[in-house]
């Protein structure tokens, strides 16, 4: 394509300096790097610890925008490359001043229960972020359940329409350990890749716990699961950690933990539901955050956009994303259902893993790379 059609013939001749031609450069360079990123593909890197042992902190991804289809930018005006903050000054990184409506393009296919996705925190919504959907910041999960299914945890024990869902290899959890008086060596746990952090449990997969079994000295290990009926006064989960939407103050609160949970339905596109003491307080907060209406509760009754309800009917489809590390992981168990406007793309592979607690030689965890995601 020719660039310079405005310019006059007599301009033909002359020589670009090497400033223009530098900013001619950057200039392309940055709208096929954000085209790239917006449609195709995008590199984004694990955090925390909520995926181990399937993904591990310092993993750097590649994740498809194609899988589900690229969603067109929602906040078309911000900084190239930063996401929601601008480094360094620590301000804004986009104007939420023009928001276009959410657009998904065609993908290959749609988001299956097991995909490892990326998708953007739903609770950022609220204060003090406020921030536009396509600026929450980016979570990665695994996604346990589709629109339409339903969801339950029973001993730890992941549910989907009745029949238990497979486990990932990586999946584990919190296990108490009982030795003969005698400690372990913290070596022998890092070589098993058991995690222990600040006094905490050991966190291990099932296949570790059984090796750790044989060492000598130990006497027991045992998930630690939480009873079913106590819910966790500290750490309450979705839906009891959010009361708003509880029809009156007397209804009872929901006693699930995060080992027994549920069930929970997950919306559906087209699902109507009855709007009761029962399903309020779960499908309040998607109603009226997420689907952008405006809902009161006055006198045990529900009022959207300002005529009174006694259903409704989901304009979107919902998943259930939890982390393969069961015991510490921020998931759906928490803060409950990611709508489809928050997807991103489907994690493909690990390209790099760089571990920053082993030596020098070390940090360049050289089995991952090029590791594919599953």
């Amino acid at each position: 394509m020719n660039w310079k059609f405005w310019r006059k013939k007599k301009d033909k001749g002359k020589k670009k300096s090497a400033g223009r031609e530098w900013t001619e450069a950057i200039i392309f360079a940055v709208v096929a790097a954000t085209l790239i990123r917006t449609l195709f593909i995008e590199a984004y890197t694990i955090p925390t610890p909520s995926m181990e042992r399937s993904l591990l902190v310092g993993d750097f991804l590649f994740v498809s925008k194609v899988n589900y289809g690229a969603r067109t930018p929602i906040t078309p005006i911000s900084f190239p490359f930063a996401h929601h903050t601008m480094p360094i000054i620590g301000t804004k990184a986009y104007w939420d001043g023009v928001k276009l409506p959410y657009y998904r393009l065609p993908g290959l296919g749609d988001v299956k229960k097991g995909d490892v996705v990326v998708f953007n925190y739903p609770m950022e919504a609220d204060s003090p972020y406020f921030r536009p959907v396509d600026k929450r910041e980016n979570y990665i999960k695994r996604c346990q359940g589709a629109p339409g299914d339903t969801v339950r945890l029973i001993n730890a024990q992941v549910y989907v329409n009745g029949k238990a869902a497979p486990n990932p290899p990586g999946e584990q959890i919190d296990y108490n350990v009982d030795t003969k008086g005698v400690a372990i060596n913290p070596e022998v746990f890092a070589d098993l890749g058991v995690s222990t952090y600040d006094g905490a449990l050991p966190t291990m997969t099932n296949d570790v716990a059984k090796q750790v079994r044989g060492i000598s000295g130990v006497k027991s290990v045992t998930p630690n699961v939480k009873q079913p009926g106590i819910a966790d006064p500290f750490y309450p989960v979705f839906p009891a950690a959010y009361p708003k939407y509880k029809l009156s103050p007397k209804n009872k609160d929901f006693d699930w933990n995060v080992d027994n949970f549920g069930p929970i339905i997950i919306p559906k596109k087209g699902w109507t539901v009855t709007l009761d003491s029962l399903t309020m307080p779960v499908y309040g907060r998607a109603i009226e955050v997420y689907e952008g209406n405006k809902l009161r509760i006055e006198n045990g009754k529900v009022f959207i956009n300002d005529k009174e309800a006694t259903t409704y009917t989901f304009k979107m489809n919902y998943y259930w994303m939890m982390g393969d590390n069961r015991h510490d992981s921020a998931d759906s168990r928490y803060w409950g259902f990611v709508p489809e406007d928050h997807i991103v793309g489907k994690a493909l592979f690990v390209w790099m893993s760089w571990d920053d607690n082993a030596s020098f030689f070390h940090k360049i965890r050289w089995s991952r790379l090029f590791m594919g995601i599953h």
